[in-house]
């Protein structure tokens, strides 16, 4: 499960259309009329590089937009600051009409509110680290002493503070692309526009840059919209996934939405050899839970509320809603005469709701439930072993019908005994 945020729309995408060629409007037209991309160039020239492109972003959510060559996703991100401007449409930073700013207004928002972070780092090679890093604020007019004490500031941040004084022709092409990313940070906007960033890396390099994405977000809570071509690149990445084919949006949702559910044979060609153990998480398929009332703290009410959710085990959990321990229906039937605190099992097996399901295998080595808590050590709810295989099952070769998962997540198998019950303490 994905850190939880206040969710408070900082861009807002509507009805967005981008015709390259001279009948836009009659592009647009033929759109409406259901013709495809092909059908539109050949009787107009025109070539749709988006088709009614709706979305929003909430503030500190990195939004991924995924997407093969040509799929319309790198003009879609230079829409978002005009560096291309759309046929048609609206585009609302923090309620701001984008497309109505003069060249002034726009200039200043991308200087004060939007980065961008490009895919060949556009880097200056004549100048310095540091130099390069604090390019931003030089723009804006700022003290060179100031400027370059917050440049260096970033470079600690993205792990090249001893690298301030060397050139860009020093550093490896990940050190480079930490420049860059720096460059975008240092100017401290509101939002990242980040366009295909780690696409010239190597997959090794690629993969540590995407682990400091993930810490240096937790850090600096940026907005960030995400292009890349890469699904496992978009799965670890994204709060919330756009695929787009041919300038529109096939399906937007969380990693666990897209590879569970997926809107058509065009997504679940994408995810078909997704390691879904990598991408579900505990807290996405565990059971909600209905505590017992503590005026019914008793064995014999736990018993009922077990035997009535057909459970194996259940947990107890304080007011506060933190799990204390876990007794099992045998536990309650052969020691029934005893006080639940006295037959909890104060170690238990326990995960966090972002925990990946690989993170789980080892938790069901008793056969006992998983409890599962949220950020704030609350208890959630439950896993049981069979729901890991029923989530694990949809990439197992089985049979799907009109590419859709053979299971439903979050809903419990009917062959296996539901671990969902509690008793609060």
């Amino acid at each position: 499960m994905r850190i939880k945020r206040k969710s408070i729309i900082k861009i807002q995408v509507e009805k967005l259309y981008k015709i390259f060629g001279k009948n836009p409007d009659l592009a647009i037209e033929l759109i409406q009329q259901g013709a495809t991309k092909d059908e539109i160039q050949d009787k107009t020239g025109s070539v749709v590089g988006l088709d009614n492109v709706s979305f929003s972003v909430n503030a500190g959510e990195i939004f991924v937009v995924m997407g093969l060559s040509g799929s319309g996703k790198s003009t879609l991100v230079r829409c978002l600051n005009r560096l291309i401007t759309p046929t048609s449409g609206h585009i609302e930073i923090d309620g701001e009409d984008v497309l109505a700013l003069s060249q002034d207004s726009l200039r200043a928002l991308r200087r004060t509110k939007i980065s961008m972070v490009f895919q060949r780092f556009a880097l200056f090679p004549h100048k310095t680290v540091v130099e390069n890093a604090a390019f931003g604020l030089k723009v804006r007019g700022m003290p060179k002493k100031e400027r370059q004490r917050l440049a260096r500031e970033t470079l600690e941040m993205v792990g090249l503070g001893a690298w301030g004084n060397y050139y860009p022709r020093n550093l490896s092409g990940g050190m480079q692309q930490r420049v860059g990313l720096a460059r975008a940070l240092t100017t401290d906007p509101d939002i990242l526009l980040m366009d295909e960033p780690f696409g010239a890396l190597d997959p090794l390099i690629r993969r540590e840059i995407q682990e400091e994405l993930i810490q240096l977000q937790r850090a600096v809570n940026k907005t960030i919209v995400f292009i890349t071509h890469d699904l496992h690149e978009a799965l670890k990445l994204g709060d919330r996934i756009a695929i787009m084919k041919d300038g529109r949006f096939v399906q937007v949702g969380t990693p666990e939405q897209i590879v569970s559910k997926p809107a058509d044979d065009y997504v679940a060609s994408f995810i078909q050899d997704v390691d879904l153990g990598r991408v579900v998480t505990a807290g996405f398929i565990s059971h909600p839970v209905e505590p017992l009332p503590m005026e019914q703290y008793n064995a014999a009410a736990a018993l009922r509320q077990l035997e009535a959710a057909n459970a194996a085990a259940l947990h107890l959990i304080n007011e506060d809603g933190r799990p204390l321990g876990l007794i099992t229906g045998q536990d309650l039937r052969q020691h029934g005469d005893q006080p639940l605190d006295k037959l909890m099992r104060t170690e238990f097996p326990l995960a966090q709701a972002k925990w990946e399901l690989a993170e789980l295998y080892q938790l069901f080595s008793e056969g006992l439930p998983v409890a599962v808590v949220d950020g704030d050590g609350r208890y959630q709810g439950v896993v049981h072993y069979q729901d890991v295989l029923a989530a694990l099952s949809a990439n197992s070769g089985g049979p799907a019908l009109n590419g859709q998962p053979n299971y439903q997540l979050n809903t419990p198998t009917e062959t296996a005994a539901s671990p969902a019950a509690a008793v609060v303490l």
